[in-house]
Protein backbone atom coordinates (compact mmCIF):
# COMPACT_ATOMS: atom_id res chain seq x y z
CA UNK A 1 0.00 0.00 0.00
CA UNK A 2 1.09 3.36 -0.48
CA UNK A 3 3.37 4.83 2.32
CA UNK A 4 1.60 7.96 3.56
CA UNK A 5 -1.65 6.36 3.96
CA UNK A 6 -0.34 3.18 5.70
CA UNK A 7 1.30 4.55 8.10
CA UNK A 8 -1.13 7.33 9.10
CA UNK A 9 -4.58 4.96 9.19
CA UNK A 10 -6.22 7.36 5.87
CA UNK A 11 -7.49 5.61 3.42
CA UNK A 12 -6.93 7.19 -0.47
CA UNK A 13 -8.21 6.81 -3.41
CA UNK A 14 -4.61 5.15 -4.34
CA UNK A 15 -5.02 2.91 -0.71
CA UNK A 16 -8.52 1.63 -2.85
CA UNK A 17 -6.98 1.51 -6.23
CA UNK A 18 -3.85 -0.70 -4.85
CA UNK A 19 -6.32 -2.80 -2.70
CA UNK A 20 -8.52 -3.19 -5.78
CA UNK A 21 -5.38 -4.29 -8.04
CA UNK A 22 -4.38 -7.05 -5.42
CA UNK A 23 -7.36 -8.31 -5.76
CA UNK A 24 -7.90 -8.17 -9.32
CA UNK A 25 -11.36 -6.26 -9.02
CA UNK A 26 -12.00 -3.54 -11.69
CA UNK A 27 -13.58 -0.74 -10.00
CA UNK A 28 -14.84 2.60 -12.11
CA UNK A 29 -13.97 6.34 -10.28
CA UNK A 30 -17.28 6.27 -8.42
CA UNK A 31 -16.84 2.82 -6.93
CA UNK A 32 -13.10 4.13 -6.05
CA UNK A 33 -14.78 7.19 -4.56
CA UNK A 34 -17.45 5.54 -2.73
CA UNK A 35 -15.06 3.23 -1.25
CA UNK A 36 -12.76 5.60 -0.10
CA UNK A 37 -15.35 7.42 1.86
CA UNK A 38 -16.86 4.24 3.21
CA UNK A 39 -13.55 2.53 4.29
CA UNK A 40 -12.34 5.78 5.53
CA UNK A 41 -15.25 5.62 8.05
CA UNK A 42 -14.84 2.26 8.86
CA UNK A 43 -10.88 3.09 10.16
CA UNK A 44 -11.91 6.19 11.78
CA UNK A 45 -14.31 4.10 13.46
CA UNK A 46 -12.50 1.32 14.50
CA UNK A 47 -9.86 3.98 15.80
CA UNK A 48 -12.16 5.38 18.09
CA UNK A 49 -13.07 1.67 19.18
CA UNK A 50 -9.49 0.77 20.06
CA UNK A 51 -9.47 4.48 22.13
CA UNK A 52 -11.60 2.72 25.06
CA UNK A 53 -9.54 1.62 28.02
CA UNK A 54 -11.35 -1.48 29.12
CA UNK A 55 -8.18 -2.85 31.79
CA UNK A 56 -11.34 -4.22 33.83
CA UNK A 57 -12.72 -6.47 30.79
CA UNK A 58 -11.15 -9.72 30.26
CA UNK A 59 -10.50 -10.20 26.43
CA UNK A 60 -12.81 -12.77 24.63
CA UNK A 61 -12.24 -15.09 21.84
CA UNK A 62 -15.89 -15.92 21.35
CA UNK A 63 -18.74 -14.00 23.09
CA UNK A 64 -21.37 -16.76 23.27
CA UNK A 65 -19.98 -19.94 24.70
CA UNK A 66 -19.17 -22.86 21.63
CA UNK A 67 -20.88 -26.12 22.02
CA UNK A 68 -21.42 -28.91 19.52
CA UNK A 69 -25.25 -28.71 18.51
CA UNK A 70 -24.82 -31.73 16.04
CA UNK A 71 -26.26 -34.97 16.77
CA UNK A 72 -23.98 -38.31 18.00
CA UNK A 73 -22.49 -40.07 15.75
CA UNK A 74 -24.40 -43.20 16.22
CA UNK A 75 -24.96 -46.31 13.76
CA UNK A 76 -27.85 -46.98 12.84
CA UNK A 77 -29.75 -49.19 10.35
CA UNK A 78 -29.19 -48.53 6.62
CA UNK A 79 -30.87 -48.39 3.29
CA UNK A 80 -28.98 -51.25 1.10
CA UNK A 81 -28.27 -50.14 -2.58
CA UNK A 82 -31.65 -52.26 -3.69
CA UNK A 83 -34.13 -49.89 -1.36
CA UNK A 84 -32.01 -46.51 -1.80
CA UNK A 85 -32.98 -47.24 -5.94
CA UNK A 86 -35.70 -48.98 -5.37
CA UNK A 87 -37.85 -45.07 -5.29
CA UNK A 88 -35.61 -43.61 -7.97
CA UNK A 89 -37.14 -42.59 -11.39
CA UNK A 90 -34.00 -43.94 -13.20
CA UNK A 91 -30.92 -46.03 -12.03
CA UNK A 92 -27.67 -46.70 -14.20
CA UNK A 93 -25.01 -49.06 -13.11
CA UNK A 94 -26.39 -49.31 -9.43
CA UNK A 95 -26.19 -44.95 -8.98
CA UNK A 96 -29.39 -42.44 -9.09
CA UNK A 97 -29.42 -41.18 -12.62
CA UNK A 98 -30.18 -37.78 -13.43
CA UNK A 99 -30.04 -35.02 -16.14
CA UNK A 100 -27.05 -33.00 -17.26
CA UNK A 101 -27.24 -29.75 -15.56
CA UNK A 102 -23.87 -28.54 -17.33
CA UNK A 103 -24.56 -29.25 -21.27
CA UNK A 104 -22.17 -31.82 -21.01
CA UNK A 105 -22.16 -34.55 -23.60
CA UNK A 106 -22.87 -38.24 -22.41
Amino acid sequence: MPENSAASGEITVETVQHLAGLARIALTDEEVATLTSELGSIVRNIAKVSEVTTPDIPATSHPIPLSNVTRPDVIADVLTQEQALSGAPDEFDGRFRVSAILGEEQ
